[in-house]
């Protein structure tokens, strides 16, 4: 299976790239993983609907360049859907049964996702009704694909 996890802006703090790297390296003997970071746009402290929209649309832009038309993408949203672990180890196995071999985790920017990268998700899945930081979301997200895989093997992992 081929993993993409997509996200907006550049990850700067050091103890999350540690974990980050430590959950991307593990995740190697079950899939191939790739992290890609698009650049975030500039937002103003008072930003106008307007504006907010015209950022999420730039940034929105540049993560659908980076999807391929086969790939399933799944938009990380806090209106999506929550999933236990064991849901979401059930999800990812369904997936590759039915040849969905190309998988695109894609979480936004401060803003969010722009409604065009939206539409392209072929389904929206949320951690939490609470606002987190998206770079910290990307740690959690990649732990969560690791145990994911590390259930779906029947391997011992902590609940």
């Amino acid at each position: 299976m081929n993993i993409q996890v997509i996200t907006v802006g550049k990850l700067k703090e050091k103890y999350l790239k540690l974990g980050i790297t430590e959950y991307t390296k593990r995740l190697g003997a079950y899939a191939k993983i790739e992290l890609i970071e698009v650049v975030d746009e500039k937002a103003p402290e008072q930003a106008s609907v307007a504006e907010m929209k015209q950022i999420k649309d730039k940034e929105g832009e540049r993560i659908l360049s980076k999807l391929h038309p086969d790939t399933h993408v799944i938009a990380l949203a806090i209106e999506g859907k929550m999933l236990t672990s064991e849901q979401l180890a059930d999800n990812l196995d369904k997936l590759a049964t039915y040849g969905k071999s190309k998988i695109a985790f894609v979480i936004g920017g401060s803003l969010g996702l722009s409604d065009d990268v939206m539409k392209r998700a072929n389904e929206s899945l949320s951690f939490s009704k609470m606002t987190f930081p998206h770079q910290l979301m990307k740690l959690v997200l990649v732990e969560q694909i690791y145990r994911a895989f590390r259930i779906n093997r029947g391997e011992p992992y902590h609940k």
